[in-house]
């Protein structure tokens, strides 16, 4: 696992619109800090998305979640109570999003990491991250 030195060092690039290459919860992925627009647009870049072909966007747990989604069914509500695997699940009621993050059906993808890098380099950034696979 990375030190706190080096996860500040990458909250830096992300920041700055930069791109970084991590391990998640479920395959490499390249990220972006969620609300910087150049970052996500580097990302469909390099995986030559055309707009509005939604990624992931990870939050570090189930109050950071709270803060973006404002209706979660409840049978999604029972899995992320209680599923030990990582989740990603599609919503399309949310809030405190911009329009760059959603696909064009309006719905994000979401999942609360329980890889313990990923929640802390969010905890760090103090955001959510986007995610594409590498």
């Amino acid at each position: 696992m990375l030190d706190n030195e080096e996860i500040e060092k990458i909250v830096s690039v992300l920041k700055l619109g930069g791109l970084a290459l991590i391990s998640t919860d479920t395959v490499w992925s390249v990220c972006c800090h969620a609300f910087n627009e150049e970052g996500v647009r580097k990302i469909a870049k390099i995986k030559d998305r055309p707009e509005g072909i939604g990624m992931i966007l990870l939050v570090s747990d189930n109050m950071h979640l709270a803060q973006f989604i404002t209706k979660i069914h409840p049978k999604a509500q029972g899995l992320l109570d209680y599923h030990t695997r990582p989740l990603t699940i599609v919503h399309d009621h949310h809030r405190n999003l911009p329009d760059f993050l959603l696909s064009r059906d309006g719905a994000i993808a979401v999942r609360v990491v329980q890889d313990e890098f990923c929640r802390k380099l969010i905890e760090y950034l103090e955001a959510p991250i986007l995610i594409d696979s590498a």
